[in-house]
């Protein structure tokens, strides 16, 4: 505002036209003062209705949310507890042929039977493991890679197998493309 808009102390003020509309205090010249009554209360009393209208959305909107965060948080929770059911369903068949060659086991003394059937339970464990995403991990002969390997040890094993992988102690398995254990290796130096 510039210095001639003030008058009387900075008590009145005006616009651009020059006209004093508004006045702070009421003994000071001007058309309108902060203490009357505005002249249109309709239009107050229409935007405070339309202020209480979007206090009432926001409550309304601020509660489903609350209610939407609550329902999803128990979602998750129910989904983290049954997340392996799937999996142990589908192992199930494998214990139950588990139970079987063990009755056999006691049963019959043909060492060529009880092969057999043992056999048969582990293809069948790694056929169930192998339909619900879980990939063996080649690392024999394969070069080191520190983002799938774990070395355990080096040993010497000559110029073509520097760098290599020489043995696995124990096997690194994906899941659906995503390493979920690191093959434990014996590298060549």
């Amino acid at each position: 505002m510039q210095e001639d808009d003030l008058q009387q102390n900075g008590q009145e003020i005006s616009d651009e036209t020059g006209d004093f509309t508004i006045n702070a205090d009421e003994n000071a010249a001007g058309l309108t003062h902060l203490n009357e009554p505005v002249e249109n209360e309709d239009e107050l009393e229409k935007l405070k209705e339309e202020i209480q209208e979007q206090k009432d959305k926001y409550i309304r909107l601020y509660a489903e949310f609350d209610n939407f965060r609550r329902r999803t948080a128990k979602e998750r929770m129910e989904l983290i507890q049954t997340a392996g059911k799937d999996v142990i369903l589908s192992l199930l068949d494998v214990l139950d042929d588990c139970d079987r060659a063990e009755k056999q086991l006691q049963a019959t003394n043909g060492v060529s039977q009880i092969k057999e059937g043992v056999q048969l339970v582990f293809n069948k464990l790694r056929s169930t493991l192998l339909s619900k995403g879980l990939k063996v991990m080649e690392s024999t002969g394969t070069d080191f890679d520190v983002s799938k390997h774990e070395a355990i040890t080096e040993i010497s094993a000559g110029k073509e197998m520097k760098g290599k992988v020489i043995d696995e102690v124990q096997k690194g398995y994906y899941l659906n493309d995503k390493i979920i254990r690191f093959a434990k290796v014996v590298t060549g130096k």
